[in-house]
């Protein structure tokens, strides 16, 4: 799949910079293409679709991250095959954004579901949401950047 057949919106996040009442950072993800090829992705041997622990969300930097116009990777893998799900590109500030919303998110509210929330539609109709509390960041040499990832407290890797 290509990565332009896809296109990612983001919510909830201008309330961190404006100090105001924490709302759940969310990702929409939105395909452009052939229905069964992502359909079949997002499912497991079974037919039925992944479940959100079933799946890790990963941003793959291309250039260093002090780089002020550096673009990476957003990738969706199953967790049990490390199989892509999905790949489209990104600018990496808008990511590391989206990471600061989500962990002020978990630092600031109780909710035990996820620190961010993803949304994957097919041509603009609903496939499947996760709720997530990781995601991890790599530079372009594949090593985690740990500092910039988001990891829930009491995670190891």
């Amino acid at each position: 799949m290509r990565r332009d057949y896809f296109t990612l919106e983001v919510e909830n996040i201008d309330w961190v910079e404006a100090d105001g009442t924490p709302r759940k950072p969310t990702v929409l993800i939105d395909f452009e293409g052939p229905s069964s090829t992502l359909r079949e992705r997002l499912s497991g041997p079974d037919g039925d679709l992944l479940d959100a622990d079933e799946t890790d969300v990963t941003f793959r930097l291309q250039a260093s991250i002090d780089d002020a116009d550096a673009t990476g990777v957003v990738s969706v893998t199953n967790r049990t095959t490390g199989d892509f799900i999905l790949e489209l590109n990104q600018e990496a500030a808008d990511v590391l954004r989206f990471i600061k919303a989500a962990r002020a998110y978990g630092s600031e509210t109780d909710d035990t579901e996820g620190r961010y929330h993803v949304d994957i539609a097919i041509n603009g109709d609903h496939v499947v949401s996760y709720e997530k509390a990781t995601f991890l960041i790599y530079n372009s040499e594949g090593n985690l950047l740990r500092q910039h990832s988001l990891i829930p407290s009491g995670v190891e890797l």
